[in-house]
């Protein structure tokens, strides 16, 4: 197994994306906390995961949150003696057109994202550093994402901002042994860009047209897609490989 006993945080982990990382870490071996700001959710991707006799935890955390993060990081600490792999998955949209995007609709938007990162990073890396060992990965998106469509001011700010601390942190952190890359997903079924077309009024299946027309691949990516990534970047095949961002789109 890839990722025998070690321990691995990954926030956003109770839907989507995140909950097919939580997955794919799992079934090669990996310790998972799987954090969500919903804690059922994240119950219910533990519940499965226990009954195919994975060692999992479910975590409810607010990432913006300094003190919830610091004591989701004690409880794997509590649990499994440290932490080895991060995953900044948590994130959030709101797409407003900018003379109608209030105060909180640009701090939520940024703020999980930007801040989460940041403070789970900043976490984690206690335990990295100490081991001279870690992998982190996180989760940002095309700027602008993919239905292009106005209103994206916050949430492309969010994910740039992301890129930067990517490679920002692979500067810092590499001398101790950790690697810090960055996935962009695009083109992804996820409920989240589902209900980014739906807010553009399109049907789903008008929506998957309009993807897989644009796609080189010709079809739209899954969680699992993402999930494969995020695996070859926490595991020892990728040791040379930080500061990256690397687009999951079906093409260039």
């Amino acid at each position: 197994m890839k990722l025998d006993k070690k321990v691995a945080v990954v926030t956003g982990a109770g839907r989507g994306i995140g909950k097919a990382i939580a997955n794919r870490f799992a079934e090669e071996g990996a310790r998972v906390i799987v954090s969500d700001i919903d804690l059922a959710y994240a119950e219910n991707v533990v519940d499965k995961l226990k009954k195919a006799g994975r060692e999992v935890l479910a975590f409810k955390a607010d990432v913006s949150s300094w003190y919830e993060v610091a004591q989701m990081f004690k409880a794997a600490e509590k649990r499994y003696g440290g932490v080895d792999i991060l995953v900044n998955n948590a994130g959030i949209r709101r797409d407003t057109p900018l003379h109608k995007m209030s105060e909180d609709d640009w701090d939520s938007a940024i703020t999980t994202q930007t801040r989460g990162s940041f403070n789970c990073a900043r976490a984690a890396q206690k335990y990295m550093v100490r081991q001279n060992y870690g992998k982190i990965v996180n989760i940002s998106s095309s700027v602008p994402a993919s239905l292009g469509e106005r209103g994206q001011t916050a949430y492309a700010s969010a994910s740039a901002a992301v890129q930067g601390f990517t490679k920002a942190l692979a500067l810092e952190l590499g001398r101790y042994g950790i690697n810090v890359n960055c996935i962009c997903p695009d083109y992804i079924d996820t409920e989240m860009v589902r209900n980014t077309a739906r807010k553009e009024g399109m049907y789903l299946d008008d929506f998957r047209r309009f993807a897989t027309a644009r796609i080189p691949l010709k079809r739209m990516g899954t969680p699992e897609d993402i999930a494969n990534v995020a695996l070859f970047l926490v595991s020892d095949e990728s040791s040379f490989i930080s500061g990256q961002v690397i687009n999951v789109r079906g093409g260039p």
